[in-house]
């Protein structure tokens, strides 16, 4: 049986005996909060868990790094979505120990493309388009550096308001300990 198969026969008999019903919540977060954080596994559970989230609480939102790279990108629009329509009012950027992206070798993602039938011309069609790969891909050299980045470019953005506190934390994926980089509240005095 492949994958496919098996989340569509679990999830028949997760719908015919209602599991869901204790899920059930509304659009808007509990906590009026969003969570930007990085995509990594160790965080699927450990993260909300760690931050005594329960489903509804807060908007999610999932990228490799928790890495803001474009002001008007998706990120950002969800972030402001997020806001404006579904009334969060803090933001928590959380990034981790041992992050993937601190040591991702473009290099050698681009030979698995080429591997994996990505044709030449692409690559080619791509950089006269203006579009640089290795840029594109790279991560960073210091996590907490990183943070810092992610919640100056929300805070410093021209669609978020001045009274939304943005904090900056940086999670254990083992244990799930927090450290506070960025103190939202104090970036408002």
């Amino acid at each position: 049986m492949n994958r496919l198969s098996e989340i569509l026969n679990y999830n028949a008999q997760y719908v015919s005996s209602k599991k869901y019903v204790d899920l059930q919540t509304s659009k808007f977060p509990d906590k009026k909060m969003i969570i930007f954080s990085c995509m990594d596994t160790r965080l699927t559970q450990l993260l909300p868990e760690a931050m005594n989230l329960q489903n509804g609480d807060a908007k999610i939102i999932k990228n490799a790094g928790a890495i803001i790279s474009h002001p008007f990108g998706s990120i950002m629009r969800s972030i402001i979505v997020a806001i404006y329509e579904l009334k969060a009012d803090e933001i928590f950027v959380v990034g981790h120990h041992g992050c993937g992206m601190a040591q991702i070798n473009v290099p050698s993602i681009l030979k698995s493309m080429k591997e994996q039938g990505i044709p030449a011309t692409t690559f080619e069609t791509l950089k006269y388009s203006g579009i640089d790969l290795v840029d594109w891909l790279k991560g960073f050299d210091c996590v907490e550096s990183s943070i810092r980045e992610s919640v100056e470019k929300i805070r410093m953005h021209p669609l978020i308001p001045k009274s939304v506190a943005v904090h900056g934390l940086i999670m254990n994926s083992e244990t799930g300990s927090l450290d506070v980089i960025v103190n939202g509240y104090e970036s408002h005095a």
